[in-house]
């Protein structure tokens, strides 16, 4: 009888996970293995960014500032992990992903689900994201709670309110489906936190931090399909490296970079 001892293996699943990396291309072309791994390894990252993100939001709204200050450090250094795969990933030449790109089909980085809900749980709100996934299927219902649901600036804000700074009403308020704006009244009470609340301004440069570390990544995403593909369409209808270019440099705490010329 086989034995039910847990084991390393049983409590990875690893049978399980290390047989899913199926390639498609006849062979199968070599590399088209490094490109299953390295993006079924982003989609594990994306997992835990998530469940990361839902414990800052439960620390922020409970005040538990050591605790913010230490998840939004694990949450940087997993991002520097995701800016390092590029790396990887880039030892894989145009000729060699050629040989197997038709395989894709209509698969696209671009339906990545959980990216998505990443990106609106950190502000990116965009009600284009749900017609990435069929009406009526759980996938489009999770966009479109993440896409009204709070988002980890409208929770940082009422973390400083509760701090008893006076940020404004409209604010707190804002649409939860809305991205977040630049606010002058908001831009006066950071001014003064960085000025009198040195451990305020800790979280204030963690979240600068978060927002450089996506914009990093998102760079060097651009510049390594640029480097594969160049000019060419991307898979899934997309239109590659354009689509991607046009992410860049968008700002989600648009007023904490705003106060740099004043502090």
């Amino acid at each position: 009888m086989e034995s039910k001892a847990l084991t390393y293996s049983r409590y990875l699943c690893l049978d399980e996970l290390l047989a899913l990396q199926q390639p498609r291309s006849a062979g199968p072309e070599h590399d088209e293995m490094l490109f299953i791994v390295v993006h079924q390894v982003y989609e594990l990252w994306f997992k835990q960014i998530l469940h990361e993100l839902s414990l800052l939001q439960r620390r922020l709204a409970g005040g538990d500032q050591p605790g913010v200050l230490h998840t939004l450090k694990r949450i940087l250094t997993i991002l520097k992990t995701l800016v390092a795969q590029v790396d990887v990933i880039e030892t894989m030449t145009p000729v060699s992903f050629a040989s197997f790109r038709q395989r894709l089909e209509s698969a696209s980085g671009f339906q990545s689900l959980q990216f998505r809900l990443l990106e609106l749980a950190l502000g990116k709100k965009d009600r284009a994201v749900l017609a990435s996934q069929p009406e009526g299927s759980e996938a489009r219902r999770r966009l479109e709670a993440g896409l009204l649901g709070e988002d980890v600036y409208h929770s940082f804000l009422a973390f400083l309110a509760s701090r008893g700074h006076a940020i404004p009403e409209a604010a707190l308020r804002r649409d939860a489906g809305t991205p977040p704006g630049e606010s002058p009244d908001v831009q006066e009470v950071l001014v003064r936190i960085y000025h009198s609340d040195p451990d305020l301004a800790q979280v204030c440069e963690r979240l600068v931090d978060l927002d450089e570390g996506i914009q990093e990544w998102r760079y060097r995403h651009v510049k390594m399909v640029e480097r594969t593909i160049g000019s060419k369409p991307g898979t899934g209808g997309s239109s590659g490296a354009a689509y991607l270019r046009a992410t860049l440099f968008q700002p989600l705490v648009p007023d904490l970079w705003a106060i740099r010329a004043r502090l």
